[in-house]
């Protein structure tokens, strides 16, 4: 089947000058002069859903963060959720690229229609390219006058996984570590304290880090501005739906999950890369649009969507890449972003690449999180190497049990949902490698995607010397990220 370019542009569109002349504009145009609850009925008719995370209604979340802005001490902030650390996603990379002026374009109508009075571009520092690109249009809007009233700057954050979950990002960008909080941005709360919007029910009055701080009950009374978060590709699609309509968003895809989405194929596949395809569309279908399909003689095993959903198998490639097609079979769409293992690969080896990640990247606030994350590290190497017995595989089910309590945010639930999974279909791959019969396998590196470059990904080597305490020291200092940090000031 064809790609589309409908938030991907086909390319790279050299000025906001070229923008204009493709049309662009007119999205923020229309939203700057219409009445702003029909702007968010608009988005609300057309379905769109987060293209990330748990694929939430946007209009939805806009209402609320207008209504709650309201009331507020201070003004709401719009943030650009560019992190994208999900192992095998280049989605949004590749859109800022390609195209920044749509994204900031998106950025500006939601700014516009919730009553925000700033919009900051949340990117990592290692995304360099992209940065620098982002920043010479945002310079480029200024020059034109689109800023008028509203401040848009970006904001290059760490390279920790974590930074990309949307309380950990607002933390980051307040100038503290990238720890969850434990209560959502958009509800009431949330305040400008020191330079951007935090929750005050979390923050005290010498700026220790919320993490630390107890959080007050819903009904405590703060009065503070909401915060929207929205990733790169959610924003893209904006303009588009408020000149063209709902409707026209609705004409591809499929009813529950309408309009198009920016896929990432890596792997074991003939070629990588980035495309956009109707939502709905089976993902054998997209892998052999993307990245071609497996090599000659190989056949695709597996199919791993970053490190947060559980894998599926060869018999699940006809699965629709929609919200409900992937919940239908006990997945996530999440990101779009799919690693593709084929008949040459190890799973055991690819369930210590995932513990690893994940484990390296917990904040360990949530000590099961961290601490059994490391110990599945450990068991899975066991595995991977041939060294375990049947007593190991009963301590990897009991870490997965309990591995997700009192978490404050999803990274916990990642391991069960994905380690699980291997668990569940490749078992016997796995207790091939405990009674000895298959030799040891070579070690999976998972980890985010550092550019593609041609027809491969280059993923980030240098997490493979990355500490449990975020440092990449020669040797672990045994203490969890948050230990690292000032002492906590109680509350």
């Amino acid at each position: 089947m064809s790609l589309i370019p409908r938030t991907l542009a086909p390319t790279p569109v050299a000025s906001l000058q070229e923008h204009l002349d493709l049309g662009g504009g007119r999205g923020l145009e229309v939203a700057r002069r219409s009445d702003p609850a029909r702007v968010i009925a608009m988005i609300e008719e057309s379905g769109l859903r987060a293209r990330g995370g748990a694929g939430a209604l946007c209009g939805e979340k806009w209402r609320r963060v207008r209504a709650y802005g309201r009331g507020a001490v201070v003004r709401s902030s719009v943030i650009v959720n560019a992190a994208e650390g999900e192992p095998g996603s280049f989605k949004d990379r590749a859109i800022l690229w390609r195209n920044p002026y749509r994204v900031l374009e998106g950025a500006l109508i939601a700014a516009t229609v919730v009553g925000a009075e700033d919009v900051v571009v949340a990117t990592k520092r290692m995304h360099t390219v992209v940065n620098r690109r982002t920043n010479t249009a945002i310079e480029e809007l200024r020059a034109a006058g689109w800023l008028e009233g509203i401040d848009v700057e970006i904001f290059e954050g760490p390279n920790e996984y974590l930074y990309g979950e949307e309380t950990a990002m607002l933390e980051a960008i307040d100038g503290r570590p990238p720890f969850p909080r434990i209560v959502p941005p958009h509800r009431h709360g949330i305040h400008e304290v020191a330079s951007r919007s935090c929750a005050v029910d979390e923050v005290d009055d010498v700026g220790a880090s919320t993490v630390y701080v107890e959080l007050a009950g819903p009904g405590s009374g703060s009065i503070g501005a909401p915060t929207l978060v929205n990733n790169v590709e959610t924003l893209a699609n904006v303009p588009a739906i408020v000149v063209e309509g709902p409707q026209w968003f609705r004409s591809v895809g499929t009813d529950e999950s309408p309009g198009s989405l920016v896929c990432t194929v890596t792997g074991a596949t003939r070629h990588h890369g980035v495309g956009e395809v109707p939502m709905g569309t089976p993902l054998s279908h997209v892998i052999e649009s993307i990245g071609g399909g497996p090599a000659e003689g190989r056949s695709i095993k597996a199919v791993m969507g970053g490190a947060a959903t559980p894998l599926l198998t060869a018999d699940q490639l006809d699965t629709p890449v929609s919200n409900e097609g992937m919940a239908r079979v006990g997945a996530r769409l999440g990101c779009g972003g799919f690693i593709v293992f084929d008949d040459h690969d190890d799973m055991a080896a690819v369930a210590e690449g995932v513990a690893r990640f994940l484990s390296v990247e917990s904040c360990g606030l949530c000590v099961p999180c961290k601490e059994d994350g490391l110990a599945l590290t450990e068991l899975f190497g066991r595995i991977r190497r041939s060294q375990a017995d049947d007593r190991d595989l009963a301590a990897i089910r009991d870490h997965l049990r309990t591995i997700d309590d009192g978490a404050r945010c999803g990274l916990a639930a990642q391991y069960r949902l994905v380690l699980q999974s291997i668990l569940d279909k490749f078992g016997a791959e796995l207790a091939a490698h405990v009674d000895g019969t298959v030799p040891a396998a070579s070690p999976v590196l998972v980890a985010t995607i550092v550019d593609i470059n041609g027809s491969r990904a280059t993923l980030d080597e240098s997490h493979r010397q990355k500490q449990p305490d975020w440092t990449f020291e020669a040797r672990w200092s045994g203490k969890f990220p948050p230990e690292r940090q000032p002492a906590a000031v109680s509350s």
